[in-house]
């Protein structure tokens, strides 16, 4: 059986994801890999040095294992850091002559559309509408969908990198910077309450990373192998045990990856003014994201 290869190169994460395609039209993972590289450390105009050279590093460590497993095809996806990195070009004809990996950079919402492809896949058949959302570095993602299927989509460049270099420098956060955060992304996500006028919904599905954290901590049923429900009902005391907290203090708490213990309260301060503005009720997890959209419509193409 033939092995198909996505590489999805995050803002903050490079995923690789290898798998071989059952006759249902599902997959079968092979191999499956994260590394947190974080392009926009230095901020998402430039790719520091330092940065540029984990990313070269981690896509050879990759490359090398795609030829471990006779991969007979690879597609490598980029988003917002290289979108708008003045020297993101750079790294996509680096990482091309060092390697041979071709980094194509998408449009926002072309990622918004694969996030869906890969969270519908996850999530199986749903009631009603439904409102997905997908926080990555640079970009934040959300698309509205019903038994119709998509509805709205669009892309907004609010990625907790950018929330963090941009408003928390005090540890705890200070009460100042959450308002100012706040009011930022009232100013930013004035499409999406439009569009939440229009097609309302109280069911948020997140995509993977931060929602994966907010299911291992919160979740109570798994409807399906790669979601999870979530109890709302405490949201509100993890929320306030984040905002509390140093970074020093996140490091060590439990369920919580160190490499996310800096960006993770931004991300929760996002995810709270999105269970306010769309007044959600229902919180679904899905572990599928962009890669395995990316992976799905490869198979469909293939």
């Amino acid at each position: 059986m033939p092995n198909y290869a996505v590489v999805d190169c995050g803002t903050n994460t490079f995923h690789l994801l290898i798998a071989a395609p059952a006759a249902d039209g599902s997959f079968t993972e092979v191999y499956r890999e994260s590394r947190f590289v974080k392009l926009a450390e230095e901020g998402i105009g430039k790719i520091g040095e330092a940065a540029f050279q984990r990313a070269l590093q981690t896509l050879e460590d990759y490359s090398k294992v795609i030829a471990q497993h006779e991969v007979v095809a690879t597609r490598v996806s980029g988003t917002a850091a290289l979108r708008t990195a003045t020297n993101g070009q750079q790294l996509v004809e680096e990482v091309a002559a060092r390697t041979g990996l071709a980094i194509s950079i998408i449009p926002g919402k072309e990622e918004a559309q694969l996030i869906y492809r890969g969270v519908r896949d996850a999530i199986g058949p749903q009631v009603g509408r439904w409102l997905v959302m997908d926080i990555g570095g640079g970009s934040v993602e959300f698309i509205i969908v019903d038994e119709e299927g998509v509805r709205w989509f669009e892309s907004f460049p609010i990625g907790v990198a950018v929330l963090y270099k941009q408003f928390h420098h005090t540890e705890p956060i200070s009460a100042a910077e959450v308002e100012q955060t706040r009011l930022f992304l009232n100013s930013q996500l004035v499409d999406l309450q439009l569009a939440l006028a229009r097609f309302p919904t109280q069911h948020l599905v997140g995509a993977a990373g931060t929602f994966d954290i907010i299911a291992n901590l919160l979740g109570k049923l798994r409807p399906t192998p790669h979601s999870a429900a979530v109890d709302l009902d405490g949201f509100a005391a993890l929320y306030d045990r984040l905002l509390r907290s140093t970074y020093a203090e996140r490091l060590v708490m439990p369920n919580i990856p160190t490499d996310r213990a800096d960006m993770i309260v931004v991300a929760f301060i996002l995810i709270q003014l999105v269970l306010e503005k769309a007044q959600i009720n229902q919180l679904t997890v899905s572990s599928f994201s962009m890669k395995e959209g990316m992976l799905a419509q490869m198979l469909t193409l293939r």
